[in-house]
């Protein structure tokens, strides 16, 4: 509500539905913009809205204030129907600072609503934004947007003036406010914030009141003000029946990982080494102890591969993970697990460029890295997740496969699915698929004592768990002799022992689902993707087809191998486009394997795919 001219009574602002909005919060580094994204994005996640997260922030720990490359966003996308994105443009832009209008403003919408701290427009941060003039003096330079100047850092001290707090712990709470008046401008109720609130800082009243202050400040400013004369309302998505949660790529792969544990009645050992965006897959799993989760921080990555390759030797469900230059420092541990045919799971999640290159920010250039990235003929199975939810179901499923096949197992997500978030139906326990271990007790030799590489039907030698009487073997690089691995150099057997190797991953495909199609059953163009572009690729090919045009998606979920009916598949569409953040890494194995002459569609930004980037290049494949 707001005051009548006279001050005498309150007058209801107009409140509009709309079906999607994509909001983004940025600021410094410090500024809590994540805090910010996240609470908006559990309470609409609460509300019933379909969401999708994208959180983009700096590898400094806390890079200068008021620097452009020390801006941190987090950019979300709220809807009443299906969402597979965060969105490409910004409906509304709140800008905590000059830094963080400069790098940002540019996905504004035009006619968009930007929300700016004006008292952080002071002339330190505009030179360091490197503005000559103030925008917000200018008339010209946000001639295209509702602005919305608001005092922040001001209102915010006025908020809890009184508790004691000096000006730097008052201005921590801004992002509170400014989060208080988003929730009034579209509507949202603070409540599991101020919960969260009370939570967080139980042992801490003042702030705990500062806080909840803030918070009630930023909504009640929008009430009131004439700023604003409208306010939103995203209704509910029509979600599918069930309990929902709010969850990234890297707690669904803890929690699925902990559910491999109590489905496999397995103890699972995860070592690891701290890298981002994969940390808190370990952070994550060290709240598991009571569901059968061990877990080990190791001194470096090489002593965290071979922790892993010793637990599962000792029989447990063995779990690793890491991003590209940590998977690069484990390759000759995992070629080891390869020789020795043990199952374990190496999870990357990826992230953008050679060595240490864009620790934060996302990419899928690790494709070859865990395809190919060992010395020798070393084949692995590999998948890869295609949404932050997925990444539950992939880790038992890496798991499955592990256990089933004696083998090391690559599973692949990437930093926008490691931190980005989505409502997840928390699945019942008879939709989970079991993880069968099945340990070998008895001596397989026939009177030639054990074989540890005798094989079954699926070239699958047994797995037997030190201490086993009559069991006791030993394991190592050097090449094995079939059946007995001994140690052998012979030229005939090693030949074997490659080819039994690799035909054993081929075997999968076996166990795993058919490729299944989006679309048309055959047309003028199929899309091939993988990973977390699945989101932006599934948005525009339903695009394509609304506008009439015979587009299908194939998104792959199975890489190695690949599911039995893909070459058919891709033989049934006239062009077939594969969009990756890379410089075309499946494009390559596809038309190495397949023979198709696919198109590639790269991007190495290290940012994900924007919907319009896509059905631009469809536009222009079908038009040639």
């Amino acid at each position: 509500m707001s005051q009548d001219v006279d001050g005498s009574q309150p007058v209801e602002k107009p409140l509009e539905t709309v079906d999607s909005v994509v909001i983004r919060f940025c600021g410094d580094s410090g500024d809590g913009m994540q805090l910010a994204g996240t609470q908006f994005t559990n309470v609409s996640a609460v509300f019933g809205n379909d969401v999708s997260t994208f959180p983009d922030f700096p590898a400094e720990i806390r890079a200068p204030a008021g620097s452009l490359f020390g801006v941190s966003g987090f950019q979300l996308c709220f809807s009443s129907n299906d969402v597979y994105t965060p969105g490409d443009a910004v409906d509304t832009l709140v800008a905590m600072n000059p830094a963080a209008l400069k790098t940002n403003v540019g996905d504004l919408v035009r006619g968009g609503t930007l929300i700016v701290n004006e008292d952080a427009f002071d002339r330190s941060n505009l030179q360091k934004a490197r503005y000559e003039i103030d925008p917000l003096k200018d008339e010209n330079a946000l001639a295209g947007y509702r602005v919305h100047k608001v005092p922040m850092t001001r209102l915010t001290r006025d908020a809890v003036e009184g508790l004691g707090l000096s000006n730097s712990d008052a201005d921590r709470c801004k992002n509170l406010f400014a989060l208080g008046l988003v929730y009034w401008l579209y509507d949202r109720d603070a409540t599991p914030t101020e919960d969260w609130l009370k939570s967080k800082f139980a042992k801490n009243p003042a702030i705990l009141e500062a806080n909840l202050r803030a918070l009630k400040a930023g909504y009640t400013f929008g009430l009131a003000t004439e700023q604003f004369t409208v306010h939103y309302k995203v209704p509910a998505a029509k979600l599918a029946p069930g309990r929902y949660r709010k969850i990234t790529g890297n707690e669904a792969l803890a929690m699925g990982l902990a559910t491999a544990a109590k489905l496999s009645g397995r103890e699972v050992f995860f070592g690891g080494y701290p890298i981002t965006p994969a940390s808190d897959i370990l952070h994550d799993l060290s709240k598991f102890k009571e569901f059968g989760v061990r877990t080990f921080q190791a001194e470096d990555e090489i002593a965290a591969i071979t922790s892993v390759i010793g637990a599962a030797f000792g029989g447990a469900l063995a779990v690793t993970a890491s991003s590209g230059p940590g998977i690069a420092l484990k390759g000759e541990g995992i070629g080891l697990g390869v020789m020795t045919e043990l199952p374990m799971v190496i999870i990357n999640v990826q992230r953008g460029g050679p060595s240490t290159g864009l620790p934060t920010k996302t990419e899928q250039s690790d494709l070859f890295l865990s395809y190919f990235g060992r010395n020798g003929d070393c084949p692995m199975p590999l998948l890869a997740a295609q949404s932050p939810g997925d990444c539950f179901d992939m880790a038992q499923e890496a798991l499955r496969i592990a256990v089933e096949f004696m083998t090391p197992v690559f599973l692949l997500t990437d930093g926008y699915l490691a931190n980005g978030a989505e409502p997840w139906r928390i699945p019942k326990i008879d939709e989970l698929k079991p993880i069968h271990v099945k340990y070998q007790t008895e001596n397989n030799g026939n009177g030639d004592g054990y074989l540890p590489y005798l094989r079954d039907e699926n070239l699958v030698r047994p797995w037997a768990v030190p201490g086993t009487p009559g069991l006791e073997h030993r394991l190592g690089g050097l090449e094995k002799a079939d059946r007995t691995g001994n140690v052998s150099y012979d030229n005939d057997n090693h030949q074997r022992m490659t080819n039994v190797r690799r035909q054993k991953v081929a075997n999968i495909a076996k166990t795993i689902p058919l490729q299944e199609v989006d679309g048309p059953e055959s047309g003028d163009l199929l899309v091939v993707s993988w990973g977390g572009t699945y989101g932006a690729v599934r948005t525009a090919t339903q695009a394509a087809r609304r506008k009439g045009q015979s587009v299908a998606h194939c998104h792959l979920r199975y890489i190695n191998p690949f599911p039995s009916n893909l070459g058919e598949i891709l033989q049934r569409y006239k062009k077939v486009m594969v969009p990756e953040l890379n410089t075309g890494q499946l494009w390559l194995i596809l038309r190495a394997q397949f023979l198709v002459d696919a198109i590639g569609f790269n991007k190495v930004k290290g940012k994900p795919f924007l919907v319009q980037e896509l059905t631009d290049k469809m536009d222009e494949i079908l038009a040639s």
